[in-house]
């Protein structure tokens, strides 16, 4: 007992390590020994990370087979997804890397072996990411098929056979392997698909597949020089069959790269090993490896696939007299089929319906016939040729195949009869039972007798070939001329003067290349696009030249050292020994370490740490990615989204980063399209929180806006997160309200304003004719309706558990913007605007009996009610309704709460003026009538969202909605549109005016009118009699 308590005391260690890895890990070093004490164990530790192996395990405690499943699920769902980019820069990544793809020092341990076959399991059994698609490319190169088989099979620890027992497990172990090995393009592909990530080359199905053929044709050459039992054949044939499934036996010559060919990548390595010394053992594992395969249709694709590559490489014209070609193929035939005099029914039966079904060319004609004769001109088997002649007369003779073959077809099979019968010699009694069969007789009367010159022309062809064989005459005569067929029997009749069989074999006959799809190519591209260009020599002629009059001269040495280049200046700043005591900002793996970089400013040491600059920028670059890698993992970005909306929210740009406002608007909109359930909200509450400069609220309106786009899936601005940095995020806070809009940068609003613009104009050139593809009314009574729950909950039957919990869990779906528009975006936007200003106008009115400064001003500057804001509010209030066009609640809710707004805020007094503004003491106006006379910005942005709205009615309904049921509220933003364009046109200026903004104001004044117009014209009936009644 004494001695199994380490062994235990190891497996709780091991058990430790294992939860430890699936749990948050604090720092890097720490995971690094955790890491490295089960490579240690397993003998796989890269010798350079051996110091960071504090607690190496007991000898015998790891099992691979039982533990190194869990540390790789660990290293794919926990540590990758969160470690990934720092042990990328500490040069570390090698580790993880072990876990599934030992390098190439211990490739041939027997346990870096089963760890490769298990990494295939477990790769395949998780969701694929970039990292796993790298890692699938490297096993793919690094340890192909004929790798893993040793792996199974032959490890090198037993040189004993494999009892009955052990081959039975081991051979589950290898259909497991080979199930998964073909199963990786196909899992690449939807996940690539999926995830809209590249995939490696080596992964491509062409390239993966024409790889795996090469491979397996090397193992079938490596199990060839030793003597192999049943078992092992049978395991080598159910990889060939599974390729088969997957079709890299096409039974036509493959036309581009992307299509797999077995033969196609391997047959000149086929021919290369059959001419090696031990070529007929190797012929012979061929030989047996078809006879093991499960099933006749199998034999048939291989056997297809392989007559298809043998055309390949070959004239159109096979010419007269014995072609060595011909032979060498034919011998290839029987070097890898076999010979088929032998008592081999089933691949007789595979081959003649092969054969003699398809119509092949000539040159198959020849192999063929060739081939069947033993492919030796000493040895032919008059046997053999016999039986085959007979199988051909039969289907030559055959009234079907007389009356349905193509032309082509009935060449090919008199082809093939002729040269059948040109390899027996005139006293064989087989030539002779042909020459008197009835079935042969009858054969060339319906020949004869056919309506096609040319299929007459095959069995006369035949006829007299047999009549002369067997020393009868026979002449149909009339083989002159250029008739359909005539040239064909005449070239055939000098070509049967000869056998293929004699002729003499040399080293060209026998290579015979066959160029690849890919390798074509690249001759076609050589050819049309020279490598080299000729190369241009300028030579100027002896005389004068301008710049032979120019003449340097020597500068005095100054006593200054040269100054040191930006690289330099890098690597002295990288030197370890003039940075002593300096500690490097390490790089947040967590959302939580993200916020707490971003809020360091609001710690202890605040402004005075030294490295708090350093802090907010390694926050500010990884921000964003982080936040997107975090978007699919867990709950973990729900619990740290509203604490990285404040501190990127209130972050404060102390020490001039670069980049700074662009990378903080990149984070924020990540947020936002991340989790918009809990980013969003939180960013509108804040938004209404009066300790916000300008800028920080237009962070946070595009935030919202470019958040919303993005989860619409609609096109997003092309500078959404390149706003200019080298700008003060305000001009000064003494100017006037008026010209704040002429000194303030337009860089902040530039992206919703782009969008803004580009929705107004696609509105307005919408016409009238515009009717045929609207929404049918089931569709509107649809969208009416607000999705209730069930009453009735459905109760799913339970499916059996899988071996890994993350197969039990629901795909993942990502959140659409129709799912959140109204709960989480435009209506607490509209509600807590309408909350706001009423507490603002009641402030107003408790000071309106003062002046000076002692009086509110709701508009003053930096606050929400000031033009500047307010106008961007409403661009933003434009871009959600727009893209929120699709959700179930427009029609009832976002479209009239929204034109509502859009109307209230352009007729409306929102703020009192302020004492000093010049407008209202030069003009002499009330505060109420200066109220009223809106600010041109605010009046074109409140139009525009008024067009909006109206147009998404239009193309939704066709208006119904606005024009019956809200009435009112229409015909009010129609005369609020025709009474402004009537005083734009009678020459009046909007305050703030002019220029583009006078341009874009009578626009979106123009485009409401005429939308609507086209919804009452519609309606005008409808709402004429909802009126009175």
């Amino acid at each position: 007992m004494a001695t199994a308590k380490p062994v235990t005391n190891g497996l709780d260690q091991v058990r430790d390590i294992i939860q430890r890895l699936q749990a948050p890990i604090t720092d890097l070093p720490t995971l690094l020994a955790l890491l490295c004490a089960p490579l240690a164990a397993l003998g796989l530790l890269p010798p350079r990370f051996r110091d960071h192996n504090q607690n190496p395990l007991p000898d015998g405690a790891f099992k691979l087979g039982r533990h190194i499943s869990s540390i790789q699920e660990a290293i794919l769902l926990k540590i990758v997804p969160t470690w990934e980019q720092e042990l990328r820069e500490n040069d570390v990544l090698l580790l993880a890397d072990q876990y599934f793809c030992p390098d190439s020092f211990w490739c041939a341990t027997d346990e870096a072996g089963d760890i490769a076959l298990l990494a295939y399991s477990t790769l395949l059994s998780t969701p694929l990411t970039v990292y796993s698609l790298r890692l699938l490319s490297r096993l793919t190169r690094e340890y192909p098929i004929d790798r893993l088989f040793q792996a199974v099979f032959a490890r090198k620890g037993s040189k004993s056979a494999l009892s009955p027992h052990e081959y039975q497990k081991r051979s589950i172990q290898w259909e497991d392997c080979v199930q998964n090995i073909v199963s990786v393009p196909a899992k690449v592909a939807n996940a690539a698909l999926a995830n809209k990530i590249a995939i490696p080359e080596l992964l491509e199905h062409g390239a993966y597949f024409n790889n795996l053929c090469i491979r397996y044709e090397q193992l079938i050459c490596s199990l060839s020089t030793a003597p192999l039992n049943s078992d092992i054949v049978s395991s080598v044939a159910y990889l060939l069959g599974k390729l088969v499934n997957v079709g890299v036996f096409p039974p036509t010559r493959p036309t581009s790269r992307s299509q797999p060919s077995f033969f196609l990548s391997t047959l000149s390595s086929i021919r290369g090993n059959l001419r090696a010394l031990n070529g007929a053992q190797y012929a012979s594992l061929w030989h047996e490896i078809l006879d093991q395969l499960p099933s006749i249709s199998t034999t048939q694709s291989i056997l297809t696939s392989l007559f298809s590559s043998l055309s390949i490489g070959f004239d159109s014209d096979p010419g007269v007299g014995p072609n060595a070609r011909v032979k060498a193929e034919a011998s290839l035939l029987l070097d890898v089929v076999g010979h088929l005099g032998e008592a081999r029914g089933e691949l007789w039966d595979s081959i003649t319906s092969i054969t003699l079904s398809r119509g092949w060319t000539e040159w198959h004609a020849r192999i063929l016939v060739c081939w069947v004769a033993g492919a030796q001109s000493d040895n032919v088997d008059d046997a053999t040729i016999g039986a085959w002649l007979s199988t051909v007369v039969d289907v030559w003779s055959s009234p079907d195949h007389i009356k349905y073959s193509l032309l082509s077809q009935h060449q090919y099979l008199t082809s093939l009869l002729l040269f059948t019968i040109s390899y027996l010699p005139p006293s064989s009694p087989h030539l002779s039972s042909i020459g008197l069969s009835p079935t042969f007789i009858s054969g060339v009367g319906t020949y004869i007798s056919h309506n096609d010159q040319g299929v007459r022309l095959c069995g006369m062809l035949a006829a007299e070939v047999v009549a002369h064989r067997t020393g009868r005459e026979l002449a149909f005569g009339d083989w002159d001329g250029d008739s359909p067929g005539k040239a064909w029997a005449r070239n055939l009749r000098q070509k049967l003067q000869f056998r293929d069989i004699d002729a003499l074999l040399d080293e060209d006959d026998v290579d015979i290349d066959v160029p690849t799809p890919a390798e074509q190519a690249q001759v076609q591209v050589t050819e049309g696009h020279p490598t080299q260009k000729p190369t241009i020599v300028l030579a100027t002629e002896s005389g004068y030249d301008s710049d032979d009059s120019l003449v340097g001269y020597q500068s005095e040495a100054s006593s200054r050292s040269a100054s040191p280049t930006p690289s330099e200046l890098a690597e002295i700043e990288k030197e370890p020994t003039l940075n002593v005591g300096v500690k490097k900002v390490a790089r947040p793996v967590y959302l939580a370490q993200l916020g707490e970089l971003l809020r360091s400013q609001a710690g202890t040491q605040g402004k005075d740490d030294p490295h708090h600059a350093d802090k907010i920028e390694m926050a500010l670059n990884c921000a964003e990615e982080l936040i997107r890698r975090k978007r699919n993992y867990g709950i973990e970005l729900e619990e740290n989204a509203v604490n990285l909306v404040y501190a990127l929210v209130t972050l404060q740009d102390n020490y001039d980063l670069d980049n700074f406002e662009s990378k903080r608007q990149a984070a924020l909109n990540a947020l936002v399209s991340c989790c918009p359930r809990k980013a969003a909200p939180c960013i509108i509450e804040q938004f209404f929180v009066n300790q916000y400069s300008i800028s920080q609220r237009y962070v946070m309106l595009n935030a919202i806006a470019i958040g919303a786009r993005e989860l619409a899936s609609l096109p997003m601005p092309p500078s959404a997160s390149s706003i200019p940095a080298d700008r003060p995020s305000f001009p000064s806070k003494l100017l006037p309200a008026h010209l704040h809009t002429k000194y303030l940068a337009a860089g902040d609003t530039n992206q919703i304003q782009q969008i803004t613009d580009n929705l107004s104009r696609v509105a307005i050139d919408k016409t009238k004719s515009d009717d045929g593809d609207k929404v049918p009314g089931i569709a509107r009574e649809r969208r009416l309706r607000i999705n209730q729950s069930s009453k009735i909950t459905a109760v799913e039957p339970l499916k059996k558990n899988n071996q890994f919990p993350w197969q039990n869990a629901p795909p993942v779906k990502n959140t659409t913007f129709t799912e959140v528009a109204a709960e989480y975006f435009i209506i607490p936007f509209l509600n807590r605007f309408w909350v706001f200003i009423r507490d603002e106008q009641t402030r107003e009115e408790r000071t309106a009996h003062l002046s000076g400064r002692a009086r509110y001003h709701g508009a003053g500057t930096g606050l929400i009610l000031n033009p500047i804001v307010l106008s961007h509010f409403l661009s933003t209030m434009t871009v959600l309704v727009h893209a929120a066009q699709n959700a179930p609640e427009w029609l009832a809710i976002i479209a009239p709460e929204a034109l509502e707004f859009a109307l209230t805020v352009g007729t409306r007094p929102i703020s009192l003026p302020d004492d000093d503004d010049e407008h209202s003491t030069v003009t002499g106006q009330s505060p109420e009538e200066s109220a009223r006379n809106k600010e041109a910005s605010v009046l074109s942005a409140s139009l525009e969202l008024a067009l909006i709205v109206l147009d998404g009615a239009k193309e939704v309904d066709d208006g119904r909605s606005l024009g019956l049921e809200h009435t009112a509220l229409l015909m009010g933003t129609g005369e609020w549109a025709g009474t402004l364009f009537a005083r734009l046109e009678s020459g009046r200026k909007a305050e703030g005016g002019g220029g583009v903004q006078d341009i874009k104001l009578r626009r979106a004044a123009a485009g409401v009118l005429l939308k609507v117009d086209e919804i009452t014209s519609k309606w005008r009936r409808s709402m004429i009699d909802s009126a009175n009644i």
